[in-house]
């Protein structure tokens, strides 16, 4: 009877541990999708969080651009006259995705106006809560908006 038992836990033990197995290494529950895959982000207009990640990319982007201009306005000594002909003012994110990545990964299409007219770009954030860090690696002309 011992044995049988053995045998019968063994068994059991051995299908759990190919469920278990099969869960992770298919895609993720429901949603069809890689673990680590693109995955779109559905309430990008009224996410507090995404929404303040656009802010964030904008501001990150008219900080490196002040930097540079700075650094153009010391080299010119003089010839440059006003520099600050092109900062841009957020007015939204109208799309965004996430990926887990060793953080969050963000890919947003973001709306913002410059000299009055509105225009849209593509900017990834990564974010490490863990960290409190974010960190903006790309900002550019959105193509194909």
């Amino acid at each position: 009877m011992a044995t049988r038992l053995t045998s019968h836990s063994l068994v059991l033990t051995s299908l759990s541990f190919i469920v278990i197995a099969s869960y992770f290494l298919t895609p993720a529950a429901g949603t069809g999708r890689m673990v680590g895959g693109m995955m779109e982000i559905k309430d990008v207009k009224t996410n507090k969080e995404v929404q303040l990640l656009g802010k964030f990319s904008v501001e990150e982007y008219n900080r490196r651009r002040r930097r540079r201009d700075g650094e153009i306005r010391r080299e010119a000594i003089g010839n440059v006259l006003e520099m600050n002909d092109g900062y841009l003012t957020f007015s939204e994110v109208v799309e965004a995705q996430k990926q887990v990545v060793s953080g969050l990964k963000y890919y947003m299409k973001v709306a913002a106006t410059r000299n009055g007219v509105k225009r849209t770009f593509d900017a990834v954030v990564v974010v490490k809560p863990w960290l409190s860090s974010k960190q903006l690696l790309h900002f550019s002309p959105s193509s194909n908006y």
